[in-house]
């Protein structure tokens, strides 16, 4: 089934359980889609292309709602560190836009990566500050009128921490060497009886950092959406209008309080991940 077929039918059965369950609709809005939709304008369908044969495997490379807005996101953050670089080329001392960008870049080196990687933080802060600013681009495009927050997706997030995951990895192995590195895992002057267990033991541990990591990002950016949801649809469950001004108000403040979140989740992503890079690099800590 391509990617076409699977979101026509979804659409069919959330219009379908829209007719029997009243949350039918708050599912439709966090449901990926191969169209972008403009209420009440209509919906910009995407292209659509025939799935590649790969080692048995079916590869659909058809782009959906996410997939877009994650380069959307990807475009801005490129666009706007383009910018900077050219304004500190011009001139050391930072001004209007490009000081407000280096007080987030200070503090990510400052207060996440020196403090969690140490003396070779340098080596690891551009993959670092992307990961935050690209990740606090995409929640923060969900709060823009027909915005999408690429992370309410799973497979967004899940590809965010397979990059942490292989940086964890390359920068454990180029720090202590391959041997070094693997061995480094388990704990030095365990009983031999023991390191069967350890090892099982360690090697989950590599496997549950990234698992965090994208059901962390995941959860957090899809509960915001869906308490949005639920609370404009308050308006329509008891059909009245003195509902309204409560559910309104509310629905502002949850809005606000996501952008706080917005960055908040940015900042968990990248500290966590720098957290997990210091402990690959300084094992003996």
């Amino acid at each position: 089934m391509t990617n076409s077929e699977y979101y026509n039918a979804a659409e069919a059965d959330s219009v379908a359980a829209g007719q029997t369950n009243d949350a039918g609709w708050i599912l439709d809005y966090v449901t990926n889609k191969n169209y972008i939709e403009f209420k009440p304008f209509g919906k910009i369908m995407l292209p659509q292309f025939e799935p590649i044969e790969f080692l048995g495997l079916s590869i659909d490379l058809s782009p959906t709602k996410y997939v877009v807005y994650l380069w959307i996101a990807a475009l801005i953050v490129f666009v706007m560190m383009t910018f900077v670089g050219g304004r500190y080329r011009k001139s050391y001392i930072p001004q209007g836009f490009t000081n407000f960008i280096e007080v987030f870049i200070l503090f990510i080196r400052d207060e996440i990566v020196r403090p969690n990687i140490g003396d070779k933080a340098e080596r690891y802060m551009p993959f670092l500050s992307t990961i935050f600013f690209f990740i606090a681009t995409c929640n923060l495009l969900g709060l823009v009128p027909y915005g999408v927050s690429s992370t309410e997706n799973i497979n967004v997030t899940a590809g965010l921490a397979l990059m942490s995951f292989f940086m964890i990895q390359i920068a454990g192995m180029s720090n202590n060497g391959v041997w070094g590195y693997f061995k480094g895992l388990v704990p030095h002057g365990l009983p031999v009886f023991i390191l069967p267990v350890m090892i099982v033991v360690e090697f989950l541990g590599l496997l549950t950092k990234p698992f965090a990591l994208t059901i962390r990002l995941f959860a957090n950016m899809t509960s915001g959406k869906i308490v949005i949801l639920s609370l404009i649809g308050l308006i329509f469950f008891f059909q009245s209008i003195v509902v309204a001004p409560v559910s309104i108000l509310f629905t502002l403040f949850i809005m606000v309080l996501k952008m706080f979140i917005a960055l908040l989740q940015a900042y968990i992503f990248t500290m966590l991940s720098a957290l997990f890079i210091g402990m690959a690099v300084h094992q003996e800590h």
